[in-house]
């Protein structure tokens, strides 16, 4: 019998959250666009089970993120967490496009709205993941 440690990140930093998107999403490979969410308390240690919406449209819609958001926010109220993490999935191998983008800005926008604490989205593809920072969205960012 061999004792396996068991993985306890400490999320601080975005390169944190991305080593832990790493390290609990794999094998890549997805069939359809799908949102994971990790939430994470105060002391930066993320709720030990992962949550998975499969089946998500290719772009989503304002109301569609305005919906979660606001879902989010109810989560994160009744459970007490600090913040919750997203990564946006999909098919391929191309780094983050347009529409990864506007996913991305749509989720920013949504989560301000509604006071649901965020941090950097991150997007896994087939091959790798990316990190989709606010202040990159340029000319597709919503506004909250």
């Amino acid at each position: 019998m061999t004792d396996k440690i068991p993985y306890a990140p400490v999320l601080r930093t975005q390169a944190d959250v991305e080593a832990a998107w790493r390290h609990l999403i794999n094998p890549l490979g997805w069939p359809e666009p799908r949102l994971w969410l990790m939430f994470v308390d105060a002391d930066g240690v993320p709720f030990p089970q992962l949550c998975q919406i499969e089946a998500v449209p290719a772009e989503i819609a304002d109301d569609g993120a305005a919906k979660l958001a606001t879902l989010l926010r109810e989560l994160v109220d009744e459970h007490g967490f600090d913040r919750v993490e997203l990564l946006l999935c999909r098919p391929g191998g191309d780094p983050p496009n347009r529409s990864d983008r506007r996913n991305a800005a749509e989720l920013y926008g949504a989560c301000a709205v509604a006071g649901v604490p965020i941090d950097v989205i991150h997007l896994a593809t087939d091959q790798d993941f990316w990190p989709i920072p606010l202040d990159a969205l340029g000319e597709v960012r919503t506004p909250a």
